[in-house]
């Protein structure tokens, strides 16, 4: 099991990552262009980075906390806040009529959940 959470961990990081440096590096009209973006081009610039910024630290929290050994209870505490942020993507996502989106986010949220669920119970980091 604790090798599924690491694996788990390491996607979902990965995908935080990639959607975080895009959000809060690439211009607004560059995001705006692309079908999971058009969200952006209703959105204030601010807010997208905000989200990138926050994507960024979501790829850090599940990751280098236990990595580290420096409290490793964030990693289950960022995999619940990602559950939070893909609740909000996936209503993002359906409101511009991409199911198929908010069909993905429902996987991230799924694997999020797995990860929350993992560290704080069956898998903790603390004995």
């Amino acid at each position: 099991m604790d090798i599924a959470l690491w694996i788990a961990a390491g996607l979902l990081a990965a995908v935080a990552l990639a959607g975080g440096i895009t959000k809060t590096f690439l211009p607004p009209e560059k995001l705006a262009a692309h079908e999971g973006g058009r969200w952006t081009a209703d959105a204030r610039v601010g807010f997208v980075k905000t989200l990138g910024i926050l994507e960024l630290l979501a790829a850090i929290g599940l990751i280098l906390p236990a990595l580290l050994d420096i409290a490793p209870v964030m990693v289950p505490v960022t995999a619940t806040c990602w559950v939070v942020l893909m609740v909000g993507a996936m209503i993002t996502h359906g409101h511009y009529g991409q199911v198929r989106l908010a069909m993905v986010n429902a996987a991230y949220l799924a694997l999020a959940a797995f990860i929350a669920f993992g560290r704080f119970g069956l898998e903790s980091f603390t004995v």
